[in-house]
């Protein structure tokens, strides 16, 4: 496909999904202006330790925020993508954020009941549904996500995920105030909107020439420190967007194993592309792990793409890099025709696993 066709564009986004990659500054901002009138528990502020249950989607938001948090948070953040919580999930010492934007996810369900049966601290963020009632159920506060116009899907809405998130962990004292962080991040974003729009021809537009190089390619993302839970961002975007097979990795791990499995098979290395992601927050030794991994890639055949993060703060990097491969995941689903916001063999697992 032409990607600076727009008509084409329409007839393959009936959902909207590029209407609502270009609402993330708004979203950045909406979401952290409502956490300062957000009233939580003050018994929340005594958390040593904060787990975040979700999946997919609405996963995300909470990965995101553990990579922000890292250098300055006092109490561990986990994120739990599973029915279980670990045994460690005890008493009143840990705060359990149960994330849904549906409401229905299962297994967000499952263990938001086991931490009200182990006497955590409960917290759900979701725009209603089952963990809405739940929580109402449970005494727990609800932070609400929009419903005046719902998101295709809840990947669509990881900028009030995230950022709010953030905003809550503020208020309890656990990090601090990111109002100058998230003002640059919303400005850095609406001029990348400028720039990845679907108006702005291929031949200014990063994200276009992107997807146009990983056609009948299988993408690879490497990321590390703050940009990890970004490679895994990209990934499931343009799975679910592109309806591509994609795998991420992260440095330094990558190069004590995956890093030796770029020779077979021979005839599909040229098949594979790999994408970097770098930030000027990494450490040298990362950085020059990042460029030996590449040359090493190179000698094989193998293409290589360096996507560089933009800003200054942590939270505008990250935001940043969400945004390129958000744009990048959507044109590469435009270029093979396919529509970004249905996820058909999500939707029929989903139908199958009901019936027991």
């Amino acid at each position: 496909m032409n990607l600076d066709d727009l008509e084409a564009f329409a007839r393959c986004d009936p959902g909207g999904m590029h209407k609502w990659m270009m609402s993330l500054p708004q979203q950045c901002e909406d979401a952290w202006e409502a956490t300062r009138a957000l009233e939580l528990p003050a018994e929340f502020r005594q958390a040593r330790h904060v787990v975040i249950a979700g999946m997919g989607g609405s996963a995300i938001g909470g990965a995101l925020l553990q990579a922000l948090a890292a250098p300055e948070c006092p109490v561990p953040i986990t994120v739990v993508r599973d029915y279980t919580l670990p045994a460690y999930v005890r008493g009143p010492e840990t705060l359990v954020i149960a994330s849904s934007y549906s409401g229905g996810t299962e297994e967000t369900l499952a263990a938001f009941d086991e931490a009200r049966a182990r006497g955590a601290q409960l917290l759900a963020q979701t725009s209603g549904g089952a963990l809405a009632e739940r929580a109402n159920a449970y005494g727990a506060p609800i932070v609400p996500m929009p419903v005046a116009a719902p998101a295709p899907q809840p990947r669509a809405v990881v900028g009030y995920s995230f950022v709010t998130l953030a905003g809550i962990m503020h208020r309890l004292g656990f990090v601090g105030d990111k109002t100058a962080d998230v003002q640059e991040a919303a400005e850095l974003t609406r001029s990348g909107t400028a720039q990845f729009r679907a108006e702005t021809p291929a031949v200014r537009n990063p994200a276009k020439r992107l997807a146009g190089q990983l056609v009948g390619r299988i993408p690879a993302i490497y990321g590390a420190g703050l940009l990890a839970p970004l490679a895994r961002r990209w990934k499931g975007q343009f799975n679910e967007n592109a309806k591509t097979w994609c795998e991420f990795d992260v440095l330094p791990e990558q190069n004590h194993n995956a890093i030796a499995g770029i020779l077979y098979p021979a005839d599909l290395m040229t098949r594979v592309a790999v994408i970097v992601l770098v930030s000027a927050h990494y450490s040298p030794r990362i950085q020059r792990r990042c460029d030996v991994t590449r040359e090493l890639l190179m000698q094989q055949g193998i293409l290589v793409d360096e996507v560089r993060a933009r800003g200054t703060s942590r939270l505008a990097q990250m935001l940043s890099i969400l945004q390129f491969g958000d744009f990048a995941s959507f044109y590469l689903a435009m270029a093979y025709a396919v529509d970004p916001t249905p996820i058909p063999p999500i939707a029929l697992l989903k139908q199958e696993l009901a019936r027991t």
